[in-house]
């Protein structure tokens, strides 16, 4: 069963029903420093970025879909879609974790929820969603079908739709 959120016309799938083999994910532990808050102890809003960034480059190093790696086979993912729900604020000192779930999609796309959230009670805090694409890193051109390396990562982990 799966629920989702409405808010703004942006919809949230909330991360905690999905209980689906081959399924990829990871939690990342993050600690809110004082340098990411702003005068009244609370996370800065453009902060939560950073924290998804943070995510996806551990998602990529646990599953092999890193950055380094996308290039080296010709390709950039610049991000098209970039959503945040904020909840309840994070407050400086606060050790919350990033849970980041891949999302496959049949377009040349690289989909991923977010939650940020208290690790033992699982209590939200963030909210989010991003898009990415391929485009070619030599002519800046969007690419409309999916790299062979891509496909390949997809049917290594088997989550083809």
């Amino acid at each position: 069963m799966q629920h989702e959120n409405s808010t703004n016309g942006y919809r949230f799938k909330r991360l905690s029903i999905m209980e689906k083999e081959n399924i990829l994910s990871l939690t990342k532990p993050i600690s809110i420093r004082f340098n990411e808050v702003d005068s009244m102890g609370v996370v800065w809003h453009g902060n939560y970025v950073i924290y998804f960034e943070d995510a996806r480059e551990a998602f990529g190093a646990k599953y092999g879909l890193e950055y380094l790696m996308m290039y080296d086979e010709g390709y950039f993912e610049p991000i098209v879609e970039l959503n945040i729900k904020y909840k309840q604020p994070l407050i400086y000192g606060m050790t919350p974790e990033v849970y980041i779930v891949y999302r496959p999609c049949a377009a040349a796309k690289i989909v991923f929820d977010y939650e940020i959230r208290d690790p033992e009670t699982k209590e939200v805090y963030v909210a989010g969603h991003s898009v990415q694409v391929f485009m070619d890193k030599n002519t800046h051109q969007l690419v409309l079908n999916s790299p062979e390396f891509y496909e390949n990562w997809k049917n290594k982990w088997e989550v083809n739709v």
